[in-house]
């Protein structure tokens, strides 16, 4: 099994096929609209339109399971991105990323790249923080907040898993090295 033999839901509820995405360099966010990391669409943005022409795609995939920080439905979520943060990458349909219905996306990603490295001093405090108040992460390899992020290289790999405190603008490097 890869991640091209998974489908997802689109944000109009139909369902899409990963393997169209075969070939891409592909960046995998659970996001939030009222979460103190909200403020990273404006980077995924900026990848996006930096690296999207050469085959870089960003998959934003909101999340509620933190704090209820994405309530609404998913055009609310989609009208505030787009209209605060000026998004332009897919924003799919509403998902769960830990427990009983988490979306298969998520076990795949989890199975494959179950944890991920946490640099500096400050963003290790802060996940130490997150950690204790996230309630939905119950096993190893689960998802602790909103803004964690996946890398998938061309062939369907799952390549780096980011904390939620690892900014955008500093993939840029991993990326580079991704796209053909």
């Amino acid at each position: 099994m890869n991640i091209y033999d998974l489908k997802v839901k689109t944000r109009g509820g139909k369902d899409f096929d990963l393997s169209s995405l075969k070939g891409k360099v592909l960046l995998v966010v659970n996001t939030a609209t009222g979460c103190g990391f909200t403020p990273q669409y404006e980077g995924l943005e900026e990848l996006y339109k930096k690296y999207h022409d050469k085959g870089f795609e960003v998959l934003d995939f909101p999340c509620d399971q933190f704090g209820h920080q994405a309530p609404g439905t998913d055009d609310e979520i989609h009208e505030f991105c787009t209209s605060k943060y000026n998004t332009t990458f897919d924003q799919f349909a509403k998902i769960e990323v830990n427990g009983d219905n988490e979306s298969p996306l998520y076990t795949y990603l989890k199975k494959e790249m179950p944890t991920e490295e946490v640099v500096g001093l400050k963003n290790k405090m802060a996940m130490k923080a997150i950690e204790k108040i996230s309630k939905t992460a119950t096993k190893k390899g689960d998802i602790l907040w909103n803004f964690t992020k996946f890398l998938v290289n061309v062939d369907g790999k799952v390549v780096k898993r980011y904390d939620p405190t690892f900014l955008p603008k500093n993939m840029e490097e991993d990326i580079l090295k991704l796209i053909k």
